[in-house]
């Protein structure tokens, strides 16, 4: 495993973090518990989660990836050895989380302290604002359209809110999720100007059917060290090949589930192809391929993985073993540019 510490922090996070939305959803508590032994024994000390999670949100759900996080915490003794990452929804209807759901200090200081309690700990090393108060282009939307923000809550309230948490202890570090370049900027702008925590990570899509984070994110990660925790690095696990030519494979996420399009469309599905085709011809798995590339990207601190099996997972996890050759590399570039970012 391939460990590298997130600027700006004391923490040590491995090249693979184990991404947990199924767990309560698609994996029961036990197969939530082996996944965590086989990370952890393959060298992944990086766990990521959110308060919203299972996925697909549903209310019987909610908040059960944390509950199977923290009965293993609680039951192996290890918290002391992994990186703990969760998530405050932003503003969203979803009684069953929050009434009147935004990212002020009462929401947050709530979605923390039940986090904690499911979790079963008394600090989150990392912890991230899951999307933004105001509308973004987010979660497969493109081409901004502004919309007049009503909500009251500032950048500035949500990250006082946030800094209260860090000087109590119940938080290490802050981090963002589905933000733009102005949200960053502007983050780290009142960190300095206000003299409070400034954001260490970015987590966004990130995949070879979505490299929009290169457009302009990628050089604030490397000028002011706020490095992408990469996202759907699959792309709902297209990018393995299992779907192509309309193909169903029973039990998996875009089958049982039809809200999961965004990677399917018809460019995308085109260079998706594409992309499995060089795999193979090049004797490379389509799926590792496709996670070494991310791993490869210097903005990239984690590659953010997830699986519903052992065997998916144990060899998603190997990826960080893979460097690809550079005429693949090379090949990767050209088909992404003859389908740029055709899923974003």
């Amino acid at each position: 495993m391939l460990y590298h510490t997130l600027p700006h922090t004391n923490l040590e996070v491995s090249k693979i973090c184990l991404g947990t939305m199924t767990f309560g959803q698609q994996n029961s508590e036990a197969e939530a518990h082996q996944q965590l032994d086989l990370a952890l024994d393959m060298g992944v000390n990086f766990i990521d989660t959110a308060e919203m999670y299972a996925v697909p949100p549903t209310k019987e759900t909610q908040g059960l990836t944390e509950k199977y996080i923290g009965s293993w915490l609680s039951k192996s003794g290890k918290r002391d050895k992994v990186v703990l990452a969760t998530k405050v929804a932003g503003p969203r209807n979803i009684p069953y989380i929050r009434d009147n759901m935004a990212l002020d200090r009462r929401n947050i200081r709530q979605a923390v302290d039940d986090s904690l309690s499911r979790l079963q700990t008394d600090y989150i090393d990392l912890y991230q604002v899951h999307w933004p108060q105001r509308h973004v282009n987010s979660f497969g939307k493109l081409n901004y359209h502004h919309q007049d923000e009503n909500s009251g809550v500032t950048l500035l309230d949500t990250l006082d809110a946030l800094a209260e948490l860090v000087r109590e202890g119940k938080i290490r570090h802050i981090g963002v999720s589905n933000e733009t370049p102005w949200g960053v900027m502007s983050y780290l702008r009142l960190a300095e100007k206000h003299s409070l925590p400034r954001i260490v990570t970015i987590q966004n899509p990130y995949n070879l059917l979505n490299r929009s984070f290169e457009v302009g994110l990628s050089e604030i990660s490397h000028q002011e060290g706020v490095e992408l925790l990469a996202y759907s690095p699959l792309a709902f696990g297209a990018l393995s090949g299992k779907y192509l030519n309309g193909a169903k494979p029973e039990g998996a996420r875009c089958t049982r589930w039809e809200r999961f399009v965004r990677y399917f469309t018809e460019q995308g599905q085109a260079a998706t192809l594409a992309y499995v085709n060089l795999a193979q011809e090049s004797g490379l798995d389509p799926a590792q391929m496709a996670l070494a590339y991310v791993n490869s990207r210097p903005f990239v601190a984690s590659n953010i993985i997830g699986a519903t099996s052992l065997e998916q997972l144990r060899a998603n996890i190997e990826s960080v073993n893979l460097t690809l050759p550079e005429p693949v590399i090379e090949r990767i570039e050209e088909i992404g540019v003859q389908y740029s970012n055709p899923c974003p």
